[in-house]
């Protein structure tokens, strides 16, 4: 527990911009290259109220009921690709986010806990954007929807296997309003 602690306390000061140039030491069997998607941003706006962060500090991320209306968008290795169950989970949260005019969502993006904490939150970010960007196309008004990048540190499955990482490897949908 300590250490995830205090790899959410490190992700704070990334999100706040401190020790921008600091590396990170590299894991084995990263979720892509070294480095790749550096730069990108981690969140649009910040560490949402209401969100994995909040539930992971409770002590419940994970636990059962917390889904919400929307469901979660999973993710193959080392990809932000949309695949065909992806999209069609997308389309079916669009409807809803259609029907809910009020309602806003905050997309967090999720990875496994293989790569770079710096790489698993660009992938994070890469994530959040493309289920974001799908949802406009689907006519869903961009304003309404915010991203944010929790990478590999808030995962709601803590075993060590591939069915486990599949689980953590997500988008998150946080509503608020309606």
């Amino acid at each position: 527990m300590g250490k995830r602690l205090l790899s959410v306390i490190v992700v704070g000061l990334l999100l706040t911009g401190v020790g921008a140039g600091c590396s990170a030491k590299k894991k084995k069997g990263a979720e892509g290259e070294p480095g790749a998607g550096a730069g990108a941003g981690v969140g649009e706006e910040g560490l949402g109220a209401g969100g994995s962060l909040d539930r992971y500090k409770s002590g419940t991320l994970g636990a059962g009921g917390e889904q919400g209306p929307l469901q979660d968008v999973r993710f193959p290795f080392d990809s932000s690709e949309l695949d065909d169950a992806a999209r069609s989970i997308l389309q079916d949260n669009g409807n809803w986010l259609k029907d809910h005019s009020n309602a806003k969502v905050e997309l967090e993006g999720h990875t496994d806990e293989r790569g770079t904490v710096e790489y698993n939150l660009a992938l994070g970010a890469k994530r959040a954007r493309s289920a974001k960007d799908y949802l406009v196309a689907l006519g869903v008004s961009a304003d309404r929807m915010s991203t944010i990048s929790y990478g590999e540190e808030l995962p709601i499955c803590q075993e060590h296997d591939e069915s486990c990482w599949q689980t953590n490897r997500r988008v998150h949908f946080v509503v608020s309003g309606d």
